[in-house]
């Protein structure tokens, strides 16, 4: 078995259960970092939908009916997609309520017990399945 590089090492003094403890915290910082990203692609598209309607608008004017034009703008321009709320508030309070909060005590925990490896888990299982003298495997 191929030894881990030092930066790679199991903190001296902690246990397996620790660090498929931590592993487990960090996976689901992972996914609350996936959420993020899902929560900006709702907001970018929300605002990429708003903006291909105001065009559309603008086409159905030109084309004629007034009328659909104005009862879509009335209706949909500017529409809130929470009460009171469009996308870039619900970004921000995620960003500043939740994010955060996960964000800090994800360090807090990896910091105090894996001497700030988020990913000793999948350090010592990347160790474990490696084939020796396999190109493109080990460290």
């Amino acid at each position: 078995m191929n030894e881990l590089p030092e930066r790679f090492a199991r903190p001296a003094g902690v246990d397996h259960e620790t660090v498929e403890a931590v592993g487990a915290l960090t996976l689901a910082m992972e996914t609350v970092i996936r959420a993020r990203g899902a929560l900006y692609e709702f907001h970018q598209l929300t605002g990429k939908a708003d903006n291909e309607l105001i065009e559309a608008i603008r086409l159905l004017r030109g084309a004629g009916h007034a009328h659909i034009a104005d009862e879509l703008e009335k209706e949909l321009v500017g529409l809130n997609v929470n009460a009171g709320r469009w996308t870039f508030q619900i970004v921000e309070d995620y960003e500043r309520i939740y994010y955060t909060a996960w964000d800090r005590h994800h360090h807090r925990v990896v910091d105090d017990l894996v001497d700030g490896r988020p990913h000793q888990r999948e350090a010592e299982m990347k160790q474990d399945r490696a084939t020796p003298g396999e190109p493109n495997h080990g460290f």
